[in-house]
């Protein structure tokens, strides 16, 4: 019979504690609900916006309110990721994952009874200062929770989780295309609310956070601390890693689902029947996605975590290149779109390095900040990059967004190992 290991973590399933399940279980499904709702408004930006301004969705006024709303989105989950880090630190990892769902919960909901472009921009906002919070509490819930060893492929695991939220929000956008209004998807946002209610009952404070916070508690550690003394350098280089990547993937996420949606609309098909036709990329992207998970687990197990971010980002470079280095028919595009869901297994890989990079007592705030301040600059790239456009076909914006992942790749070759 297999023992634990000398450093006492567990080494099999059988050996996981109650409180273990329970944490992985509630970042899991944190995840997955992350995924259903960042994705409901990507899958119907175009023909949503095109209602709120009653216009075509040709025109170009459609694409840049669109556009705009999905920059406050990004902008949201950067603040929303520092805030709540903050937060978690102060306050704990389950009372605040608690307070993330909610808020994200709510505001995609409320985004059902948007009347104009702007409100639905606010209700994005708001439930993106959730999403970005959920990430770093997320995170480092586990971090502080799971064997170390594991880590790699738990954060595969985890990752598992938004691809199966996006796959949900694809298969509710198919299931409702035959709807007067696209605005209906975003009433399925509000089910992550009553995750909050098992939450609340059965996800204790980790304890590592709790001896932190005993041995501290007269002198907490500031989020200027991020920036002092041995973090200072880590926290440089991750904000650069993770707002260069993070712009490119994030330009890739919006106008790649433009770019096939205005494709489908080519074919001789009714309204319905197009947007079924446009999910089949995004359905290939995210199965292959999943499996780039593992790939990345497995990748970082061989060669530590920087170098796998180096060699996923130059993966993801290639696969952008390839696939709109010159116009592509729709169905042309799905090998590209494979090989770019293989690379994104890169992100799963941020999800376990980063929090141990910091202290106990900043590790949701030097990690959602960190991470999630890429996302700010992922929204206004998200918008710079549609200038490349012309209306009804962004392969350029797409095209010049992968370039970003080359000094990403650089860059994070310098990162620290764990």
């Amino acid at each position: 019979m297999q023992e634990p290991s000398s450093d006492g973590q567990a080494t099999r399933l059988s050996d996981l504690t109650p409180q273990q399940w329970k944490s992985g279980a509630a970042a899991w499904l944190g995840w997955l609900f992350d995924g259903l709702d960042m994705h409901l408004y990507t899958l119907v930006a175009l023909p949503f916006v095109a209602e709120l301004l009653d216009l075509p969705e040709t025109r170009k006024e459609v694409r840049d309110c669109g556009s705009w709303i999905m920059a406050a989105f990004l902008i949201g989950w950067a603040l929303g990721g520092a805030f709540f880090g903050i937060v978690g630190d102060r306050i704990g990892r389950s009372r605040t994952l608690m307070l993330t769902i909610l808020t994200y919960a709510l505001f995609t909901g409320l985004s059902y009874f948007a009347q104009t472009w702007w409100q639905l921009l606010i209700f994005r906002f708001v439930a993106a200062l959730g999403i970005g919070g959920e990430w770093a509490v997320g995170a480092s819930l586990l971090s502080e929770t799971w064997p170390q060893r594991w880590r790699p492929w738990l954060a595969a695991v985890l990752q598992t989780g938004v691809n199966c939220g996006t796959m949900l929000a694809l298969l509710t956008v198919y299931c409702l295309a035959g709807l007067s209004s696209s605005r209906f998807v975003f009433l399925v946002g509000v089910l992550p609310a009553f995750l909050v209610l098992w939450i609340r009952r059965a996800v204790p404070e980790t304890a590592e956070w709790q001896e932190a916070r005993g041995r501290s508690r007269a002198a907490a550690p500031r989020f200027l601390d991020l920036f002092r003394g041995p973090t200072r350098r880590t926290a440089l280089l991750t904000l650069t890693v993770c707002s260069l990547s993070l712009t490119a993937h994030w330009a890739f996420q919006f106008w790649n689902y433009a770019q096939l949606r205005q494709l489908s609309a080519l074919e001789e098909l009714t309204q319905a029947e197009r947007t079924r036709l446009f999910t089949v990329g995004p359905a290939i992207l995210i199965c292959f996605s999943i499996m780039g998970n593992f790939i990345a687990a497995l990748l970082a197990l061989k060669v530590g975590y920087r170098r796998a971010i180096a060699i996923l980002c130059v993966g993801y470079f290639a696969m952008m290149y390839g696939a709109y280095g010159v116009p592509r028919r729709h169905d042309e595009l799905y090998p590209w779109l494979a090989g770019i869901g293989a690379c994104h297994g890169i992100f799963a890989l941020f999800t376990m390095y980063l929090p141990p990079l910091f202290p106990t007592l900043l590790r949701t705030t030097g990690a959602g900040f960190c991470y999630n301040f890429g996302r700010i600059a992922a929204g206004l790239g998200t918008v710079l990059f549609g200038l490349f456009a012309e209306v009804g076909d962004y392969r350029l914006a797409l095209f010049y967004a992968g370039f970003l992942f080359l000094p990403a790749a650089a860059i994070a070759w310098l990162m620290p190992d764990t």
